[in-house]
């Protein structure tokens, strides 16, 4: 029979360890998003061509509600801007997670932003393809995943109050 000792060690234990699975989904979600800037990069996705084009499939091929389609539609029109800003966006995503800095609202725009892409792609693509991202996102933002092996960590210590990080 375990001791009441044992048993608070145990949960001391587990306390410790879970900073550092955040820690690994903030990694790997921060990867995540600087892979996929790249391929896009690679497909010519954020050229006004490429992204005009992928807007305009979602938008013709999607199940998204008419709302998003009409700012998708306008996205698209203005796609010399709007393409390289998500470049912009999925590449400061991906190494301010790397980095952990900045975890808890980046995490929470990331959601935000994989949240919108998934509801565009609803009807075009598999519907666990973001989800599983949206949920290691809204994970990193209550668990404040940049306190573990982040500068977050860091700022932390200097400024124990803030929920930034």
């Amino acid at each position: 029979m375990r001791s009441a000792l044992d048993t608070r060690d145990s949960i001391e234990a587990q306390r410790a360890r879970a900073p550092v699975a955040l820690a690994i989904l903030r990694v790997g979600l921060g990867s995540l998003f600087v892979w996929v800037f790249f391929e896009n990069l690679g497909k010519g996705l954020y050229s006004p061509s490429g992204y005009s084009g992928l807007i305009n499939y979602y938008i013709e091929k999607g199940h998204g509600p008419q709302l998003l389609k009409s700012i998708m539609a306008l996205m698209a029109s203005h796609a010399t801007v709007a393409g390289p800003m998500q470049g912009f966006t999925e590449i400061t995503f991906g190494v301010l997670l790397l980095i952990g800095l900045l975890t808890r609202p980046v995490a929470l725009a990331a959601f935000l932003f994989l949240s919108t892409l998934w509801v565009a792609e609803l009807g075009t693509a598999w519907i666990w393809e973001l989800l599983m991202p949206m949920i290691v996102a809204l994970a990193l933002m209550i668990g404040a995943a940049g306190r573990k092996w982040g500068i977050d960590a860091l700022l932390a210590r200097r400024y124990p109050r803030s929920l930034l990080w």
